[in-house]
């Protein structure tokens, strides 16, 4: 009974340890939930509901992520991850006229979402992939139906489903191996769009079908063979009869073609030269008049050309020019019953026209700076009341991958979508710290004389600061005594005493980085768009990042040769290298020690391609990745002037395997016991090998994992488990820390109940090492200061390999992106960290919730309980709620979570990125030193001054008692 009662009580504090209390919400931790970049294609405003005038805004983002904007604040109504990752653009939005809900599409899924509330209302999955999603506002009922494409293995295929349920009403197949590019409807039929012919020679294929039945009614081509080269050659093919139209361009973007659905014809317009990108612009309401509007997008600026379409002739006339501005600007269509109106965003001013005349409606100036100049923008004109004045709202995409509202000309809200799609980022400490203690160090290792002038004249420059610090002193002196946030107070970047201000540089996929500061709640202190990426180009792919915090300054390292160094505090850029300055980097290497590391950029050879010079290379082995295949430990040397290199070891995973992931040690690991005190006060001694990682390898034919433990040094497995019916298409991720790893993974596990059933279920396995099986045994290494894993010990011979303990459990849901926390000195219990993405939040699990030495079938002894703090093995992890540390805030996509400590032993800082970023703190051990924001300053103080009044008050009364006994004494 006693055992029980101790483990519910460990069990009991440290969920409160582990808890996030109330009053630290949105104080400790700070939240940037974000959709992506905003695409043309799928941002609009939508009502909700259709007796309301109030309008969202919805957008699926670059990134997957369908999310309602309450346009009046930028605060986020709901939003759903609708890809199983984090996408690369590409799906699709729609939203009817009218109702309350909206349809999106992404890879082989439709589904139906409520306007207001984002609660999905049916989904349907098909094979292959939907090309194009659109609405069916004209239906032989007064329902509307949802038109959905898929490109099924080169079968055509387009399907109506029903708008409340989702059933399939009817399908068509095309099998003439036909690329479907997109769907349109007017009111007679639906009309099918393809390209017909083989690749690079096209052209295009309309075929008309039945609204009611699906059935073809007729098809026919447009234009010559060899019009088209590709999909995305056809830039734009109007919904519905507001823009009857499907438009393509040439090559060369000489001149623009025009096809009337429902006509058998083209129509080419003469683009002007130096012409770079064209986009149009229609309006999607079907009252709407047929007007469209080509934006014309030049080396020196962008022009306007509005048109006319003739139902009737089946021609397209232009209507008028609108002039040709100097930057970068922005057009957008709205519409309101038959009136088409066209939104102009340049640098300086906000325009309004209507689609009849050129004349200016309405007009704002602005004053945006260089990185807010719009590039692509939503727009909702209002008519007011007299139907002379006119106000717009606009949501606009920048130049620095902010999403703003413009309202009449100003800014309301900015959302920094940018920050999406975050591929790497890294702690780097406050500069004027890392300063003062660099100067300390120096003076640590001078003689005392040097030293201590070094001191006296470093105080004496240090006295210019002094009138400052006293002026701040009675407002600091109050602030602690009421409990007063000093991040409200603080001006500018500077680092706390508890060290808790540290910055993050955030690199995003675009090549864009973001400097934040999380001492002041996450704040973006700047913004850089450092790598330019090409339009359809690769992606922006970290290799290597590394922050010196010495001289302020992160290293960055791409794979495709971008190189660039970035002071932290500012995102001044020292030093860059654009795409192809160097040849592909294959992968890099963190070298050196404490102050003088630097990444080492190595080509596919395996060479270094930067930083190659005598006295540069590393003398220690370098681990290199040889893709999923295996690993490889390398020396490298100068030869006749060149870097060559030399393979100390290799391991191959073998056919048929791969490596799905790599865990090592965190760079900050420092061990606060070599040893472990057992129950009967014995010490099992932890194998701290500080070169080891961990190897996730599958082999998919027979379902199984292997995860070894690698001496990096010689390549030796150390360690091995093998895991029997494990499925490879879902998530594998490691983590490891001092003597102990942990792996999560989804597989069969034993039900022990006597059944002998086998269940699927997600599994996290966690092992320990240790030196020797014996307790007070160092094993064969003995007390030995050093040991070399390239020279065996004489007994036995060979490597001295660890005695491994391993337990297993099962969890109720996936957990990705391992990591452990870190504090300072390693003394505070690590807490395994992991992003679910079911749940949408950050798990915290503590040490000993895993610890292989629980025992099995017994309850832990007392001695046991009081010096390992064992508990029962329990196959089974249930997720508590008071165990995610990001509360109720809903993250998405989240990629990495990366750790670092604080100058307290308690805290460690946390950092989460991928869709949205997110920050706090975590305490494993409580809060032991430093003081709660629930500690009573003001009474403390207050009873301090009651006692010195006391005192002050009571000693004459004492003194003159002590002096009246003294002369009663005589008396």
């Amino acid at each position: 009974m006693r055992g029980i009662l101790q483990t519910a009580l460990i069990l009991g504090l440290s969920s409160t340890a582990a808890a996030v209390f109330q009053d630290e919400v949105g104080d400790i931790d700070f939240h940037y939930s974000l959709v992506g970049l905003p695409q043309f294609e799928t941002t609009f405003f939508h009502r909700p509901r259709k007796d309301d005038k109030a309008s969202l805004l919805y957008t699926l983002g670059d990134v997957g992520v369908i999310g309602a904007i309450n346009p009046s604040n930028g605060k986020l109504v709901w939003r759903q991850h609708i890809s199983e990752h984090v996408a690369t653009g590409g799906g699709h939005l729609r939203a009817p006229e009218g109702e309350n809900w909206v349809a999106s599409a992404y890879g082989s899924k439709v589904q139906s979402w409520n306007a207001l509330t984002g609660r999905n209302i049916w989904e349907m999955e098909f094979e292959g992939q939907v090309k194009d999603l659109e609405i069916l506002e004209l239906t032989e009922t007064s329902r509307k139906d949802v038109l959905a494409l898929f490109d099924e293995d080169g079968v055509t295929v387009l399907r109506r489903l029903h708008g409340s349920l989702g059933n399939v009403i009817w399908e068509f197949r095309e099998t003439s191996k036909d690329v479907p590019v997109q769907v349109s409807t007017n009111i007679a039929n639906v009309h099918v769009l393809s390209l017909h012919g083989s690749p690079g020679t096209y052209n295009l294929k309309v075929t008309s079908l039945d609204t009611a039945t699906g059935n073809r009614v007729d098809h026919w081509t447009v234009g010559n063979k060899g019009d088209i080269h590709a999909a995305q050659d056809v830039m734009f093919v109007g919904a519905n009869s507001a823009a009857p139209i499907a438009a393509w361009t040439n090559r060369g973007l000489s001149k623009l073609s025009v096809n009337i659905l429902g006509t058998k014809t083209k129509q080419d317009l003469v683009l002007p030269d130096g012409t770079a990108s064209v986009r149009i612009h229609a309006p999607h309401l079907l009252q709407s008049l047929p007007h469209f509007l080509v934006e014309i997008e030049t080396a020196s600026g962008h022009k306007g050309e509005v048109y006319h379409t003739d139902l009737k002739s089946g021609q397209v006339a232009k209507a008028y020019d609108l002039p040709h501005v100097a930057d970068k600007g922005a057009f957008s269509t709205s519409s309101e019953a038959a009136n088409v109106y066209f939104t102009r965003i340049t640098k300086d001013e906000v325009t309004i026209v209507s689609s009849e005349s050129h004349g200016i409606l309405a007009r704002w100036p602005r004053k945006p700076t260089e990185e807010n100049l719009a590039v692509q923008v939503v727009s909702e004109v209002l008519k007011k009341a007299g139907g002379k004045e006119f106000a717009v709202r606009s949501a606009a995409l920048t130049t620095s991958d902010d999403w703003v509202m413009i309202r009449n000309g100003n800014i309301d809200w900015t959302r920094p979508e940018g920050m999406t799609g975050a591929v790497a980022a890294v702690w780097a400490e406050i500069p004027e710290v890392e300063r003062l203690a660099k100067v300390l160090a120096e003076e640590a290792h001078a003689n005392p004389l040097e030293a201590y002038i070094h001191r006296v004249k470093r105080h004496i420059e240090d006295l210019q600061y002094l009138p400052a610090y006293l002026g701040r002193l009675p407002q600091r002196i109050m602030d602690g005594i009421l409990g007063a946030d000093p991040s409200a107070i603080r001006r500018g970047l500077h680092r706390d005493v508890f060290g808790f201000s540290k910055i993050v540089v955030l690199a995003t996929r675009r090549g864009r980085f973001y400097g934040l500061d999380t001492g002041a709640h996450g704040k973006i202190m700047w913004s850089r768009t450092v790598f330019r990426s090409r339009p359809g180009g690769d992606l922006f792919s970290v290799k290597g990042i590394m922050a010196k915090d010495t001289e302020g300054t992160v290293t960055v390292i791409g794979s495709n040769g971008e190189r660039a160094v970035l002071r932290a505090t500012d995102g001044t850029v020292l030093e860059v290298h654009q795409a192809g300055s160097f040849t592909k980097i294959t992968s890099t290497a963190l070298v050196g020690n404490g102050p003088d590391r630097w990444l080492l950029a190595l080509g596919g050879n395996g060479l270094p391609i930067a930083n190659a010079a005598p006295g540069s290379l590393p003398e220690d082995t370098v681990v290199l990745r040889d893709g999923n295949q295996g690993l490889k430990g390398v020396r490298f040397e100068f030869r006749n002037g060149k870097a060559s290199k030399t393979d100390v070891w290799q391991l191959k995973a073998g056919n048929g395997r791969r490596i799905v992931d790599i865990a090592a040690p965190p760079a900050h690991n420092p061990v606060a016991s070599i040893g472990r005190v057992l129950g009967d006060r014995k010490v099992a001694y932890k194998y701290l090998n500080p070169n080891t990682v961990v190897l996730a390898i599958v082999e998919e034919s027979t379902s199984t994992l292997s995860i070894q433990v690698i001496d990096t040094a010689s390549g030796q497995i150390l360690a091995a488990q093998n895991h029997k019916g494990v499925d490879a298409s879902k998530s594998i991720s490691c983590a490891m820390a001092e003597n102990w790893y942990s792996c999560t993974f989804f597989g069969d596990y034993d039900v022990d109940d006597g059944t002998n059933r086998t269940i699927k279920g997600y599994q996290v396995a966690t092992s320990d090492l240790f030196e020797s099986p014996e307790p007070n045994d160092r094993g064969p290494l003995g007390d030995a200061a050093e040991f070399s894993s390239l020279n065996p010990v004489d007994n036995p011979s060979g490597v001295p390999l660890p005695w491994v303990t391993s337990q297993t459990i099962v969890v109720a849901q996936p957990l990705t992106s391992l990591t452990t926390t870190q504090t300072l000195q390693g003394i505070t219990t690590r807490l395994l960290l992991a992003y679910l993405p079911e749940s949408h939040g950050i798990l915290s699990v503590a040490r000993y919730v895993l610890d292989p030495r629980r025992p099995v079938d017994r309850e832990p002894t007392a001695a046991e309980v009081e010096a390992e703090s064992l508990m029962k093995y329990a196959p089974q992890l249930e997720v508590d709620g008071r165990a995610i540390i990001s509360h109720e805030l809903e993250l998405i996509g989240v990629q990495e979570i990366i750790a670092t400590p604080a100058i307290v032993e308690s805290t460690c800082l946390l950092f989460a990125y991928g869709v949205d970023v997110f920050g706090t703190r975590s305490t494993p051990s409580g809060l032991f030193d430093i003081l709660g924001k629930g500690f009573n300053k003001v009474t403390l103080v207050g009873t301090v001054l009651a006692f010195f009044a006391g005192v002050v008050f009571l000693a004459p009364m004492v003194r003159r008692k002590q002096i009246d006994r003294r002369w009663d004494a005589f008396l």
